[in-house]
């Protein structure tokens, strides 16, 4: 069999996930088999591949492949979100660039291009994620406005009314100017601002005199009812019950007291603005204040301003300040930092804004889902966001579900000529249930209107986990039985409030149960100087030009190598280009293994015998280790234990203790077993690196139909042999010894050496041979003392010698033994210290602790052994 010289990931690539495909591997339906499955957090249906992506599904798949592997029934559902507010604003643009305005066509006219737009652009991602090697259930690729999926969230909103859950109120709301819709207080991002306080005085009514207050916001004093002062601040006393002029508008406001406002900020006094300020809202509702809203809904001025009608708020901002100076209202300007909040989806600045809304009551459906967190029933990894999770359910507020748009599933609400509304699945029903209802028997549906709003998307997605499997509409369905709950979550940490909290609160709801069992949180990906990638800073690269850069399997190992649970990740192209020579590292390995000889007559060599009884048991420990770090959710760690066993031992240690010599054949069964091992490698690699893990497995071996390594069963684990690796630990440490002193003394390696070794209870070692093999040592022996002519080293605290023809620089050895005395000295201090801290003895595994004290041991002995050298060559 020809292997080309080169590994070529492109046609690999597309090569074998067409084969997955057509094989239909990534098909799961439900069978006696143990269910895995993993729902993926649907990207925007707008959405392109970016880093948070590629790091986000890579391990996904990664446990999804090894989960099929494991003989489990691996389903990973696929699908997209509809993202009302991202989508709607595509949709609005692509009409104005056709010179249509939204307002002057109707909703279903609208509709229609939003669905047209959606099966042009839409599920790009998708697709982009096939060349990431994602194996996915295609078939069941989900759409959160699918059929399906929609009827589901408004089963779920008529449910929620009708056990009170849901109710409509005029509340402050976060409002977004540029969506014209409210926001939830979850979609809404604080950035710290350079901005101005601005110092503005209020006539007292009927004299000459003014109390001033501070304001980052003098736009809104058109809008205030009240200025509020603390009731004990003696500063402001003489003011009680009188009343103030509002500047430039000469609106005659009540001076109140209330101990909500903090003395120490500004002068003390506080304007109060209940229409556009949270704070103020409640301290209007406590005190009985008129709210004037100022604003219109895209952030302009409204006609209760009185004052700039249309103008935009942030250029009234410019223009007020000006009118208040010339009418000497304005006292001083001081610079001042604060935080404004910002719209998610938009990136303008929120409005706080009352406004008639829908909300679902929280604290009801926030209790059991804090418990199963907090009970450990649901397992976050790390386990540090269990708290802020905790802070935040704790601190729960009511959601505000509904968005003033038209993408999305409309709310079932209809009102009726009388104020009346009914809730209610169609308009049909609608109009049943008001005549019903209300003794209306002539109403037609004609009289009947539909709330123009749409549900929050959160709020279709928080049933994802069920609504995929159909649970919402069908809930004794065979699928939702075997699927749910999900085993695992990957989700970025910034939506445990926007999604996991409300999943969690769905599935306690609607499947009393929890929709998944552990939940993974990702970093963010960062760049080399720790900036979040992002398009706007034009510091993140296109992960489709990577893929065809480095391959889609390097850039898996990119991503993965350095990206610990819930840390950031620090990402340079520099560590796909890792995995690309690992890559090349693997196929370079498995053209000199494919490209022996073999002679049937050859006995197995005892060096090549001994170096498959150490691998085997190495390859033994690390499958114990891999388990162990796959159920801690350590991906990270386990990619490099993978890494270090193909690269250091079976490629760098491994295949140099078995190659036959130059042109000459090898033993057949050496080489069986070699290519067991290379199999088994193969296997642990394939979740990490699918693509070349595949091609590798089938020019192993030639393969039956079906024998993909995609469905091979993955390695058995059976307990490593630590004294056989131990005993190899001392050769490798041997031969590494022997090596640089051949390197320092040019001993070119075809001649041959001998290796004395000194007696004692730890002299001899059973992978002698392996270092004969490996050094081109022509004999070991065991010897009472140091041999004249000879240079020493120490492995552990085994003294060793290499007799050696010419002069040795007694000089230069005692200075080399010195410093590495210091070194040892100094080496113990550090483990003595940590020996000596109870915390560390009474907390680590014992294993941990054990290591410690074996290291202690062997720097007290190798200190002795250095001691007694230096005192020999100083005689």
């Amino acid at each position: 069999m020809e292997i080309p010289s080169k590994y070529n990931p492109a046609t690999t690539e597309d090569k074998w996930y067409s084969h997955w495909m057509e094989q239909n591997y990534f098909h799961s339906e439900p069978d006696e088999r143990e269910a895995y499955t993993i729902v993926i957090p649907p990207p925007n249906v707008t959405g392109v591949l970016h880093m948070g992506h590629m790091l986000n599904n890579t391990l996904q798949d990664v446990l999804i492949r090894r989960a099929r592997m494991q003989g489990k029934n691996a389903c990973w559902v696929p699908g997209t979100d509809h993202a009302s507010i991202a989508t709607e604003a595509k949709v609005v643009n692509l009409l104005k660039s056709k010179g249509i305005n939204k307002g002057d066509i109707s909703r279903d006219e609208f509709m229609e291009h939003a669905w047209e737009w959606k099966e042009k652009h839409g599920g790009i991602i998708l697709e982009q994620l096939k060349k990431l090697g994602a194996s996915c259930d295609w078939e069941r690729t989900a759409f959160t406005m699918d059929d399906s999926l929609y009827e589901s969230v408004i089963d779920t909103f008529i449910d929620l009314y009708d056990k009170g859950l849901i109710y409509r109120g005029v509340r402050m709301v976060n409002w977004d100017p540029s969506a014209k819709t409210a926001v939830s207080d979850e979609e809404v991002i604080h950035k710290e601002l350079q901005s101005k306080l601005y110092y503005l005085r209020y006539q007292v009514e009927g004299e000459d005199d003014f109390i001033t207050i501070a304001t980052t916001r003098p736009e809104t004093i058109l809008g205030d009812t009240a200025v509020c002062v603390h009731p004990e601040d003696e500063r402001f006393i003489k003011y009680h019950g009188k009343k103030v002029l509002v500047p430039l508008v000469n609106r005659c406001v009540p001076i109140i007291t209330d101990s909500y406002v903090d003395r120490e900020f500004g002068t003390g006094a506080l304007k109060i603005t209940p229409a556009h300020d949270l704070n103020d809202y409640e301290i209007g509702i406590k005190h009985k204040l008129p709210s004037i809203d100022i604003f219109n809904d895209d952030g302009s001025m409204s006609e209760a301003a009185e004052l700039y009608i249309g103008k935009d708020r942030f250029a009234v901002r410019e223009e007020i300040v000006e009118d208040l100076e010339k009418a000497g209202n304005l006292v001083k300007l001081e610079d001042y930092t604060n935080k404004v909040g910002f719209s998610e989806r938009t990136d303008e600045v929120i409005e706080p804004k009352l406004s008639l809304q829908w909300f679902l009551k929280m604290n009801e459906l926030a209790k059991p889902a804090l418990d199963e967190v907090m009970n450990g029933n649901i397992q976050f990894h790390p386990a540090k966001f269990k708290n802020i999770y905790k802070h935040w359910m704790e601190n729960v507020r009511d959601w505000c579900i509904s968005r003033q748009l038209w993408w999305g599933q409309q709310i079932p609400v209809y009102y009726l000529p009388n104020q009346e509304m009914v809730v209610a699945k169609s308009p049909e029903e609608a109009l049943q249930k008001a005549k019903d209802s209300f003794d209306l028997p002539d109403l037609q549906l004609s009289d009947i209107k539909q709330d123009e709003d749409v549900v929050d998307t959160w709020f279709s997605s928080w049933l994802w986990p069920i609504s995929v499997f159909d649970g919402i509409r069908k809930p004794d369905n065979e699928e939702i039985n075997y699927y749910y709950p999900t085993n695992d979550l990957i989700t970025a940490p910034d939506i445990i409030f926007f999604w996991v909290a409300r999943m969690i609160m769905a599935g306690h709801e609607y499947r009393k149960d929890i929709p998944f069992k552990n939940v993974y949180f990702t970093g963010i990906v960062r760049d080399k100087i720790g900036r979040k990638m992002s398009k706007t800073l034009g510091n993140s690269p296109d992960p489709i030009d990577l893929m065809g850069q480095f391959g889609a399997d390097g850039v898996r190992v990119g991503m993965l190598v350095t990206a610990p649970a819930g840390n950031d990740l620090p990402f340079d192209p520099t560590l796909c280009e890792q995995g690309r020579n690992f890559s090349n590292k693997i196929w370079n390995a498995l053209r000199l293994v494919k490209g022996w000889e073999v002679d049937d007559s050859i006995e197995q060599p005892e060096s090549s015998a001994l170096g498959v009884q150490w691998f085997e048991a190495r390859l033994h420990q690390a499958l114990n280790q891999l388990e162990d770090q796959f159920s801690k959710y350590r991906i990270s760690d386990a990619l490099m234990t993978t890494y270090k066993l193909i690269w250091d031992d079976f490629c760098s240690w491994y295949l140099e203790i078995i190659k036959p010599a130059y042109q000459a054949p090898i033993d057949a069964l050496t080489l069986k077993q070699t290519l067991g091992f290379f199999e088994d490698l193969m296997k642990v690699l394939h979740p990490f690196m699918p693509f070349i893990t595949e091609e590798v497995w089938h020019l192993l071996e030639d393969r039956k139909a079906g024998e993909d390594i995609i469905v091979a069963p993955w390695p058995e684990i059976q307990q490593a042999n630590t004294k056989i690796i131990s005993a190899f630990e001392r050769v490798e440490k041997t031969v590494t010894a022997v090596r640089t002193i051949r390197k320092d003394k040019g001993i070119p390696n075809r001649d041959s050496i001998e290796l004395h070794v000194k007696e004692g209870p730890d002299a001899d070692c059973v992978f002698f041979p392996v270092a004969k093999r490996l050094c081109n040592i022509s004999k070991i022996e065991l010897v009472n003392q140091k041999p004249d002519s000879s240079i020493s080293f120490i492995v552990g605290a085994q003294e060793m010698y290499i007799p050696l023809a010419d002069t040795i620089d007694a000089e230069a050895e005692v200075a080399k033994l010195e410093e590495e005395l210091k070194y040892t000295k100094g080496f113990l201090v550090g483990v003595s210290k940590k020996l000596s801290n109870e915390r560390f003895v009474n907390n680590a595994p014992e294993a941990v602790v054990n290591k410690e004290r074996q290291k202690q041991a062997d720097a007290e002995a190798r200190i002795k052994v250095i001691e007694q050298q230096l005192a020999d060559w100083k005689k």
